[in-house]
């Protein structure tokens, strides 16, 4: 009769116990145990030696760390890898900011940015097409000089880091202290994207400001060489309209440069001239 893996480690285990408690100790051993020490006053090997090595034994051999074949389980799977972000989601259970061209998503925006409360933190989302940084920063006057900004950084070992920066000037200088926790990012189809959650409250410093006010947020991308943020893609990163508030969740889309072209009042006139003069004909 055939016995299975699982029946012959149970047998070895039982074996190994009973086999280690059949020694039996002799009287000196025995007086040792009771008094704990040994001939020359060491201390002794005392009871609980045994239990250890019983506990070994169970660990290693116990059933249930065997499959009903008897065979040991696979390894634990991998981490869960970076959860795509929802713009189903935009306006009603978070705020999102879109900027590049009308109906795009966090795949497909120039620049994309979610936040939304969570407890006492806010948590952001960010997203560009770019293969360095991604960054946002939290303004007083829509203006690049004394912001708290937080970038996402694609280093050159391919890992996607949260850093923290401070604008001096037209310079962005990381600062140590990072707020930023529960970090996870990804470099995926030429994109940056990142999620982390930070603190609604901070201790006053000149370099974190508390996100339950409202601020001007700036939104800036470009490359990195070697993990190294350098400037911005555009001259002139947008900037929101008005001060956003982490309490009100909207929708808010951005056309970027290719597309505000036809929006610009000027250019509509042009182009309801040329049509004229096209339909009318040279005089």
């Amino acid at each position: 009769m055939m016995i299975s893996m699982r029946s012959l480690a149970q047998m070895l285990l039982l074996l190994l116990q009973s086999g280690y408690r059949g020694v039996a100790p002799s009287p000196t051993d025995e007086g040792a145990l009771r008094t704990g020490h040994g001939e020359h006053g060491e201390p002794g090997h005392q009871e609980p030696h045994k239990d250890s090595y019983s506990t070994f034994a169970s660990e290693f051999l116990e059933s249930r760390y065997l499959s009903d074949d008897g065979y040991p389980f696979p390894t634990a799977p991998p981490v869960d890898p970076f959860a795509k972000i929802k713009v189903s989601d935009c306006g009603v259970t978070k705020g999102c900011i879109r900027y590049g061209k009308p109906g795009c998503d966090a795949e497909t925006c120039d620049y994309f940015l979610s936040y939304r409360r969570i407890g006492t933190d806010v948590e952001y989302e960010m997203s560009a097409d770019t293969d360095g940084w991604v960054a946002v920063g939290f303004s007083s006057d829509k203006k690049m000089g004394g912001d708290d900004v937080m970038g996402c950084v694609h280093d050159d070992n391919g890992r996607v880091r949260i850093h923290h920066f401070y604008n001096v000037g037209q310079w962005a200088k990381e600062i140590k202290r990072n707020p930023a926790r529960d970090e996870e990012g990804i470099f995926e189809n030429n994109r940056v994207t990142c999620r982390f959650k930070r603190p609604l409250y901070v201790p006053r410093e000149e370099t974190l400001v508390d996100l339950h006010l409202s601020w001007y947020y700036l939104f800036a991308w470009g490359p990195a060489i070697q993990g190294s943020i350098t400037r911005h893609d555009i001259d002139s990163p947008p900037v929101s309209d008005r001060m956003i508030s982490i309490y009100k969740y909207e929708d808010v889309f951005m056309p970027s440069t290719a597309y505000q072209t036809f929006n610009s009042p000027l250019c509509l006139l042009l182009i309801v001239a040329l049509t004229f003069y096209l339909l009318m004909g040279t005089p």
